[in-house]
């Protein structure tokens, strides 16, 4: 913990057309972990985005699975901001931007899904490099996921440790009952600047709950006006 905040202090005093080299991944994973990665996963890892700037993955969603007991969920979630797909099947269009959030010095993550019948989904969440295991998602009034990240020679891999929900400047973590299950998402490199996304919530009673497949290729990085 002591290398990631060394890490992200010396990303503050960067000047803007220095701070793109972005150790903030790497510190969480290691130098070993960061080494196995393939070049494009390290390239997509290591960018830190100026104020103003956002880089964008499109794709299609190849693939979304879900129990009866992960489509409720999903459902229930509408009350927090929807953060889990809401549909089952495959061949729906997705586009992901991600951007940089200076006050907090984390990323905002905005992932677009078309629907064969209704509006597109539209998906917010805010990666904070805080918190015990070094990086936090937060999804929706103040509820959040602490996560462990993996690297290896496809990709990295993103664990939930515990769930948890912020007041102010607290953090109460969920106990095992309340939470609902192991989320795993995967970033797999697939060579050509394409990659999957792969997201499984798995629970101890309900099983695999929801498994998503979304394969998206790199764009060009864009100036927001």
């Amino acid at each position: 913990m002591a290398r990631l905040a060394k890490s992200q202090q010396a990303q503050l005093h960067l000047k803007p057309d220095e701070a793109l080299g972005d150790l903030r991944f790497r510190a969480l994973l290691g130098a070993e972990q960061w080494a196995k990665l393939p070049g494009a996963v390290r390239a997509r890892f290591s960018k830190r985005y100026l104020p103003g700037c956002s880089v964008s993955y499109a794709g299609v969603i190849e693939d979304c699975r879900m129990n009866r007991a992960g489509w409720l969920l999903a459902q229930l979630c509408r009350l927090i901001g929807a953060p889990l797909p809401l549909d089952r099947g495959g061949g729906a269009a997705a586009v992901v931007t991600v951007t940089e959030h200076t006050p907090s010095g984390g990323q905002v993550w905005t992932r677009i899904y078309a629907r064969r019948g209704g509006f597109p989904q539209v998906i917010h969440s805010a990666k904070m490099f805080s918190g015990p295991t070094g990086l936090e998602e937060y999804v929706g009034l103040g509820i959040g996921i602490a996560l462990k990240v993996d690297g290896s020679a496809e990709g990295i891999r993103f664990a939930s440790s515990h769930y948890f929900i912020k007041f102010g400047p607290a953090h109460l973590r969920l106990p095992r009952w309340l939470e609902p299950g192991a989320l795993r998402i995967d970033h797999l490199d697939r060579g050509g600047g394409n990659f999957l996304f792969v997201l499984d919530l798995r629970h101890p009673l309900f099983g695999q709950m929801i498994h998503q497949v979304g394969r998206f290729t790199d764009q060009p990085s864009v100036e927001q006006q």
